[in-house]
């Protein structure tokens, strides 16, 4: 079974929301990408996004693209993505690893090449953010011939039947993008984000996850209440940025990410 099938399955059977952690590989530097992926799941990370750096991430705020530039600026590419994968996996067999980013890079690599050396690493699945489901056909049969999970996003501003084609083309998950903007900005509107969630529900036979705007403890256990998962980053990232070493790291999430875990798992029945 995919690892993301079978996490969520877990999260099912606990009656728990999962925690999503974002991060961008090579940020804060190369050497810690690994170390950064072990201590995300140390600390309460059921699954983990590893951005892929691209040089004009149009889907993100300023804490993710600096992100990427410092990436970018370290020589970290598509090879450091994929090796960082592998080394992961030789240690941890099953937290999920979703690889999301933007398909000119990996238009370049070669995508069919990319999926299978993604597969082999250990991969999941790809949330490729500037590719429109009227152009996912061959990049999804691809994916799907190698076991791997296209996850796609949701918005706010997603028509009503584009919404519907896009829930039932679904796997793995579905990203459901909590308002209307880049990452990391604006201010969380629980209030209607709930509702579209749960609109969603009566779509999708995949579980939602929900992201955007979840800093804290109190914003995931709001919309964690009404989601499968919550998937935090900006936050994540910026609190990462600087660290020197991997007893840093370790430091560094061991002040941030266990408020927002408990958070979660208090939201399961006793």
């Amino acid at each position: 079974m995919n690892r993301i099938d079978a996490r969520f399955a877990e999260l099912k059977s606990a009656a728990r929301p999962g925690l999503i952690t974002f991060v961008t590989a090579g940020d804060p530097d190369p050497a810690l990408t690994v170390p950064v992926m072990h201590a995300l799941v140390r600390h309460g990370a059921d699954l983990i996004e590893l951005g892929m750096p691209f040089s004009d991430p149009m889907a993100d705020g300023p804490v993710i693209q600096q992100a990427n530039e410092r990436a970018l600026a370290k020589h970290v590419g598509l090879s450091h993505v994929l090796d960082s994968v592998r080394a992961f996996r030789a240690d941890d067999a099953s937290t999920p690893v979703v690889l999301m980013g933007y398909l000119n890079p990996i238009e370049r690599y070669g995508f069919p090449r990319f999926a299978e050396a993604a597969a082999g690493a250990g991969a999941d699945g790809m949330l490729l953010v500037d590719c429109p489901i009227e152009e996912s056909g061959d990049y999804e049969s691809t994916l799907q011939s190698l076991g791997l999970r296209q996850i796609y996003l949701l918005a706010p501003t997603t028509p009503p039947a584009r919404r519907a084609r896009i829930a039932a083309k679904a796997s793995g998950f579905l990203y459901y993008v909590s308002f209307k903007g880049i990452t990391g900005a604006g201010h969380l509107e629980q209030g209607s984000a709930v509702a579209a969630l749960e609109e969603l529900r009566g779509l999708s036979q995949v579980p939602i996850a929900v992201g955007f705007g979840i800093k804290d403890a109190q914003s995931a256990a709001a919309l964690g209440a009404h989601a499968e998962a919550v998937v935090i980053g900006s936050a994540l990232v910026e609190g990462l940025n600087g660290a020197v070493d991997a007893a840093d790291v370790d430091r560094r999430l061991a002040g941030f990410l266990p408020p927002i875990r408990d958070a979660l798992h208090a939201l399961a029945p006793d």
